[in-house]
């Protein structure tokens, strides 16, 4: 198991306990919300009690007294209104006094409500007629419903802002980590790089068959370029017009001599051959190599990579199409991840790296553009003209 995947796993391993506690804590304060609610509907029903004792007329005064000082009157939370059965408005408590008394429209806004949240408690009188006491929900039993969900948005905004800081703090140190080691690579290949200049030209002092020395130029060039690569990440790269088929074409060219005669390679050009595009190119060769060894990996060594080069009004289009084992489509963003490999093989840098120049250097996007199991891949690389 890979370090990305060991990742994953703890990732998913902390929103699952995350999410657990978030449940808990809903499922805890519903519990309460239920509680209050069965209090204070037993609250609302000894009032109507209340009431209708003081409608009695067998209630003696003292019974009255102590009903609508200890019952009707201690009612200081739960908004009430009373009506009779022709549905006028009686009386109300626990609601805004101002707007009661002076707007018709608001007692029945609040009635019409009431009737929709609870049924209502029928109060029997003299001569057949009735009373209803209709109530709703305390502001207090209305803001604890909704607390626990303003709780967790407020936690889940710091976890979002406390993850975002934590990820820019280990990216930044990531690159510091990435430009040291890059930095130093390329200062332990000069010196090696320049003895071997120097060997070869003792080599053609001796007679050295020219083929062989032409071979071992390109070689020396090659690894003059790797060290100009490693010594340009995490600098600012130069950006000069170039014509991107030819430094397709020689990057290509390059690559072809030094990969099994199993892979046909074919360059496909459908646009301009003086197309001009702004690339450092020691670094844009860095991206052809990378998903030319993709390809190259993902056929195992035989079949058909094909290059195209496109263009419309602002942008160019360089892609990469193999007939390799393809990729899921899950895994389409994950591949351009560090670390993330599919072979038993390899630090999985080649397209983070890749991704890294054409987007951060170049300012361009790199993605699968499609692909299909045991059918082959297409990666795109866009670039601005």
């Amino acid at each position: 198991m890979n370090i990305y995947y060991r990742k994953q796993i703890w990732k998913i391993t902390l929103l699952a306990i995350a999410l657990g506690i978030a449940m808990l804590s809903l499922w805890y304060t519903n519990g309460l919300v239920e509680k209050l609610s069965q209090e204070e509907e037993k609250k609302v029903k000894l009032w109507a009690e209340g009431t209708k004792r003081l409608t009695s007329m067998e209630t003696t005064m003292s019974e009255i007294s102590f009903l609508f000082n200890t019952v009707v009157q201690n009612n200081t939370t739960v908004p009430v209104i009373l009506t009779n059965q022709e549905g006028d408005v009686v009386s109300w408590r626990n609601l805004d006094s101002l707007k009661a008394t002076t707007s018709p429209e608001f007692l029945k806004e609040m009635l019409t409500q009431m009737k929709a949240d609870h049924p209502p408690i029928v109060i029997p009188l003299a001569d057949n007629h009735f009373n209803y006491i209709y109530y709703t929900d305390s502001l207090l039993l209305t803001q604890l419903k909704y607390y626990p969900y303003a709780q967790l948005t407020v936690i889940a905004i710091f976890i979002l802002v406390a993850y975002l800081a934590f990820s820019s703090s280990r990216n930044a140190e990531q690159n510091q980590v990435w430009v040291g080691m890059a930095k130093e690579t390329a200062h332990q290949l000069g010196t090696p790089l320049s003895s071997l200049m120097g060997w070869l030209e003792y080599l053609k002092s001796t007679g050295l068959d020219e083929n062989i020395s032409v071979e071992i130029e390109k070689d020396i060039h090659r690894l003059e370029t790797v060290t100009q690569r490693f010594s340009k990440i995490g600098a600012t790269p130069t950006l000069k017009p170039l014509q991107v088929i030819t430094v397709v074409e020689q990057a290509l060219g390059y690559l072809k001599t030094r990969v099994s005669k199993k892979v046909s390679l074919e360059l496909e050009v459908n646009c301009s051959e003086q197309l001009l595009v702004p690339l450092n190119q020691p670094l844009f060769e860095w991206v052809i190599e990378n998903l030319f060894k993709n390809a190259v990996d993902a056929m195992e060594g035989e079949g058909q990579l094909k290059v195209s080069i496109s263009e419309n009004e602002k942008q160019v289009f360089i892609d990469f199409s193999d007939t390799g084992k393809g990729i899921p489509s899950g895994d389409f963003k994950r591949i351009f991840r560090p670390g993330f490999t599919t072979k038993t093989r390899g630090w999985g840098l080649g397209l983070s790296l890749a991704k890294r120049i054409v987007e951060y250097y170049h300012k361009g996007k790199i993605f699968v553009k499609e692909s299909q199991p045991n059918v082959g891949s297409t990666f795109r690389v866009a670039l601005k003209k």
